[in-house]
């Protein structure tokens, strides 16, 4: 992982996340490339791998949808090949997006990688989410305005751009830099040579895909199935009225749902889900085992989490359960809660080798955990 230098954490948390943009030069000092453009072009010919190629040629927008079989083909005019969830692909796509684990695992989605030719870029936009964009080889000029009441265009029917904005950032971006850009505020970036750039994105759901999801969630689990009752219903002259009382009623039945033992159990997994995991059960290696692992474990093998699985658990709160849950990809995995510290430290560090090896509890159980997270494909031992 490659430590961000000129940064304040603390000072750009209390004054620029999710308020303003701000450039950070030389953000990554002597700044590595995790990729090359060939590599990210082998990528987009890879079925399970979204992919696109923008391309401005003969005045005119053009979007195409990888997979590709021929990238080289499509490369007209200006045109930018862009790859998304590399870091599920690539390790050290993957440890360069831990340069930000000040935010919170849950929030990231993935690493977006672009590589540009001289004058590309997609035009003027507004995301809807909070992005870091780093700047790799080559170079590339950034603005970025202040949020306000754009006109859309749609140059293409995949492509949504919008009209002309004041830029309150205007920079050339070289190798290291970094730029955040906050939701809703319009940028542009062109490229003044052949470049690569990688975006960190961070999801931010709303309540629709929320309440889509819990939905789901209740009728595979069959639960929050009651009825609504009203035992003392209230008379009244219009049939056509609905009380007031009534719609407290149906609100309280709501809430019910929000503090039911239920609730955490599906936000663990709706914030753990990631976007398109890339890891195939057909590739995972089906012949560990407790025993292996166990042997593993006591002759000192580093463990080593896969590309692209950030795990995630709730802050401790007092209760009277006896296990510690925490969730990957979608799934949860309970433990005793005993054993909290040992699996905490373990889920925060990308490489694990177990140091208390006389805690034969412990080891019994992390051994049964680890055997299950690396039949899962979540981890894997070093060889």
């Amino acid at each position: 992982m490659q430590p961000l230098h000129h940064f304040d954490v603390q000072d750009f948390l209390k004054h620029y996340w999710q308020q303003r943009p701000l450039y950070i030069k030389q953000g990554f000092s002597h700044f590595v490339d995790p990729i090359d453009e060939n590599e990210l072009a082998g990528l987009a010919l890879e079925e399970n791998i979204d992919s696109r190629l923008i391309s401005f040629h003969r005045n005119r927008w053009q979007v195409t949808q990888g997979p590709f079989t021929d990238v080289n083909a499509l490369c007209k005019g200006k045109w930018s090949l862009l790859v998304q969830g590399v870091d599920q692909h690539c390790p050290p796509a993957d440890a360069l997006m831990q340069a930000f684990n000040f935010l919170p695992n849950w929030r990231m989605t993935d690493l977006l990688v672009s590589f540009s030719s001289p004058g590309a870029g997609v035009g003027a936009h507004i995301d809807q989410y909070d992005v870091f964009i780093i700047q790799g080889k080559g170079s590339r000029r950034w603005q970025v305005g202040l949020p306000g009441d754009y006109c859309e265009q749609r140059p293409h029917p995949n492509l949504k751009q919008i009209s002309a904005f004041e830029a309150v950032i205007d920079v050339e971006m070289h190798s290291g830099d970094i730029l955040y850009i906050p939701p809703h505020h319009p940028h542009n970036g062109i490229a003044s040579a052949f470049c690569m750039n990688y975006s960190v994105g961070f999801r931010a759901p709303n309540p629709q895909e929320m309440l889509a999801s819990l939905a789901d969630y209740a009728a595979e689990k069959h639960i929050f199935t009651e009825r609504y009752r009203d035992v003392q219903i209230a008379s009244r002259s219009r049939a056509a009225e609905i009380k007031l009382q009534e719609i407290q009623a149906i609100r309280r039945s709501l809430e019910d749902v929000l503090y039911s033992p239920h609730f955490p159990q599906w936000l663990g997994k709706f914030l753990s889900e990631s976007n398109g995991l890339a890891i195939e059960p057909e590739l995972v290696d089906g012949s560990y085992n407790e025993s292996n692992i166990r042997e593993m474990l006591l002759d000192d093998v580093v463990f080593i989490r896969e590309a692209g699985v950030r795990p995630i658990f709730f802050e401790e709160q007092d209760t009277d359960l006896n296990e510690f849950n925490f969730y990957i990809g979608g799934q949860g995995f309970s433990v005793p809660r005993a054993s909290q510290t040992l699996v905490k430290n373990f889920l925060n560090q990308q490489e694990f080798h177990l140091e208390n090896k006389n805690d034969q509890q412990n080891c019994l159980f992390f051994t049964q955990l680890l055997t299950k997270l690396v039949s899962a494909g979540y981890w894997y031992p070093a060889q």
